[in-house]
């Protein structure tokens, strides 16, 4: 059966955001083998995960001005490169310092690879179609969190973690293969554009400080670099509206439908991230289950994410894809609301309801909102605003992630998670699921402002 040029355009974009997510939350699984082999402390160790999301967030905005100006399918094709050199690299890794090198190189790798596949998508779909493609990328992202621990748990325990990586490796040079030989044109949107290195520079320092700090939110050190993150992103914006070739066009935000949709993406991964922590502690601290028992339940929700998604994104060619995204994050404020009184007598079924009205609601929300920032600006700006949503994806994560270390020390001090301080864990669950119930109503609120703005979608290539 030949494949038609938008299969082959879907199927690499597809394939590239379940990877970059596999080996992001996968890598959890592997991390105390890792830690063993290379006789890492506990503070290395934590940079495994770490290092990686800091490296993404760093380079996407400048990814998004390099691969409109040299062109989204080489920025793309490099981007996959890159990640399969820093996979080969991980699995030849012979120390703690070489692992980390071929961690950030993946980093880097997959910031071009996030911006440029959802860019390629939009430039080489149709519009009437490009909702519908760009829910199977969301699909990828979504099976890729559900499928990830239980892939990686199988070939750390029978292959060992050196095997995570190398299963990566015939995916990318399957797109390898696909993106030189099935894809001809070459999209070039900024070509006419000086690189805006100082502009790069700052916001790449800003988001460093800004994630780096608020991951640490607890200690002295941590707020300084928060507040002088800020600062720096600040600056950052207030440069580059006096740029004229811009890193980040930030008069993109003049539009209501671009900015409300970022907001609400933005809550929205605040939010739900930390969903799947808190129901994890839930099972194991509260309610006494194995691991193995938590997974098996936890997966019902991405499941059903990655079965509403590319649903979803089909619907939002035809109805405003804001008015789905409004009714979906609705929805999982409903699911959060639930949650927030979770308890240990909490019914089980009570536990799933919520669970499943969490995945619908993100399954019904996520691909309709991508496709609304997507479709709210001029296609040559679409690097710009696939940059601008993978920005709002790693900041809300961070933040979620931060949230969660901030109320579980808040609420219990230096104690250890453990069964005998469940009261404590259910206390900061409840308190840290209002906090993201809250989120969800401001992603409402942000796409209904949306909705009613005169702002136009783009419906042109």
């Amino acid at each position: 059966m030949k494949l038609n040029f938008e299969t082959i355009i879907i199927s690499i974009s597809f394939i590239t955001s379940f990877f970059a997510v596999f080996l992001s939350n996968g890598i959890i699984i592997g991390v105390p083998a890792i830690a063993q082999d290379f006789a890492m402390n506990n503070v290395i160790q934590n940079w495994v995960p770490t290092i990686f999301f800091l490296v993404v967030a760093v380079f996407t905005v400048p990814a998004g001005q390099i691969s409109g100006k040299f062109g989204v399918k080489k920025s793309l094709l490099s981007g996959i490169m890159v990640f399969l050199i820093g996979s080969i690299g991980a699995c030849l890794s012979f120390s703690t310092e070489s692992f980390l090198l071929f961690r950030m190189m993946q980093g880097a790798g997959v910031a071009f690879l996030n911006v440029s596949a959802m860019a390629m998508v939009v430039h080489a779909v149709a519009p009437k179609n490009r909702g519908k493609a760009l829910g199977f990328t969301v699909t990828g992202v979504y099976l890729a969190t559900s499928l990830s621990p239980v892939i990686c748990g199988f070939l750390v325990h029978n292959l060992g973690w050196r095997s995570m990586f190398y299963f990566v490796i015939p995916f990318l040079v399957l797109c390898i293969i696909l993106m030189i030989t099935k894809i001809p044109q070459e999209w070039k949107t900024y070509k006419n554009d000086k690189i805006d290195k100082t502009g790069s520079v700052l916001y790449g320092i800003g988001i460093l400080f800004f994630i780096y700090g608020f991951t640490s939110l607890i200690t002295t050190f941590g707020k300084i670099l928060t507040v002088a993150g800020l600062v720096l992103l600040l600056i950052f914006g207030w440069y580059e509206l006096k740029q004229k070739s811009p890193v980040f066009n930030m008069n993109l935000f003049k539009n209501k439908k671009f900015t409300s949709s970022n907001i609400a993406a933005l809550c929205s991964y605040l939010a739900i991230m930390v969903v799947t922590t808190i129901l994890n502690y839930h099972f194991q601290y509260v309610r006494g289950w194995d691991a193995q028992m938590s997974g098996m339940i936890l997966i019902i929700t991405p499941i059903i994410m990655a079965i509403m998604a590319p649903n979803s994104g089909r619907l939002s060619d035809k109805i405003h894809p804001q008015k789905l995204a409004a009714l979906g994050i609705g929805i999982a404020a409903v699911a959060l609301g639930i949650l927030s009184f979770l308890n240990g007598s909490t019914p089980l079924y009570i536990v799933v309801l919520a669970m499943i009205l969490q995945g619908v609601g993100m399954g019904l929300f996520s691909s309709p909102n991508m496709n609304a920032i997507m479709s709210s600006v001029p296609p040559k700006d679409a690097p710009t605003a696939s940059a601008s949503q993978a920005t709002m994806r790693t900041i809300g994560q961070t933040m979620s992630l931060g949230l969660l270390t901030l109320i579980f020390a808040w609420v219990m001090g230096n104690l250890e998670l453990a069964p005998q301080y469940a009261l404590m864990i259910v206390q900061a669950s409840q308190i840290i699921c209002i906090i993201c119930t809250i989120a969800c109503i401001l992603a409402v609120f942000a796409s209904l402002v949306g909705i009613k703005s005169s702002d136009k979608f783009n419906t042109d290539r």
